[in-house]
């Protein structure tokens, strides 16, 4: 079993630390932040909902009249939308060789649009990284800040001494600046 050091309390006895679970919502705000802003994910989901709408339309306008098809509604058009190119035919087939040719551009649209974007997301999000060090650093710094309380004295001067190498290294590019 792994021994750890408690801190002495003084008399006061410490309340417990409530702000692990709600210290990450503001990091996912500015993560979902930057991909709004960063990446075309809102423009691609707005562009994929409205090609579902309009090829759900399509295929229903097309197969309302045919008898015994299953597209019966519009709503059923959209379901068949959604299972189409999520599942890979598990949709009903629709009846009419036009339907067909209409659902079968959709799915092949709909299936690049979507998972190209979740594809595209995720390797943005690992990319980040790379890309902005400087956030990485300022993360590390705000996580620290975060938790002062649970670090210790060596912690606590090591991050004095890295803050101070900033603000020194801040000011060098400053001076050479205005020189």
């Amino acid at each position: 079993m792994a021994k750890t050091k408690r801190r002495k309390s003084k008399g006061r006895r410490r309340k417990p630390s409530v702000h692990l679970q709600v210290a990450h919502t503001p990091r996912m705000g500015r993560y979902l932040r930057s991909i709004a802003s960063e990446t075309y994910l809102l423009q691609t989901i707005l562009l994929l909902l409205v090609l579902w709408v309009l090829f759900a339309a399509a295929l229903y306008l097309i197969e309302r009249d045919v008898p015994g098809s299953s597209i019966d509604s519009f709503s059923a058009a959209l379901y068949w939308g959604v299972a189409a190119f999520s599942t890979a035919g598990i949709a009903n087939t629709p009846d009419s060789d036009l339907a067909r040719l209409i659902g079968g551009i959709w799915i092949i649209v709909g299936s690049a649009i979507f998972f190209g974007t979740i594809v595209a997301t995720i390797t943005s999000y690992f990319m980040r990284p790379l890309q902005r060090p400087a956030s990485q650093i300022i993360d590390t710094v705000e996580y620290n800040l975060e938790r002062l309380e649970d670090l210790s004295v060596e912690e606590l001067d090591l991050l004095k001494e890295t803050v101070d190498a900033l603000i020194e290294h801040m000011e060098t590019l400053k001076n050479r600046e205005d020189a």
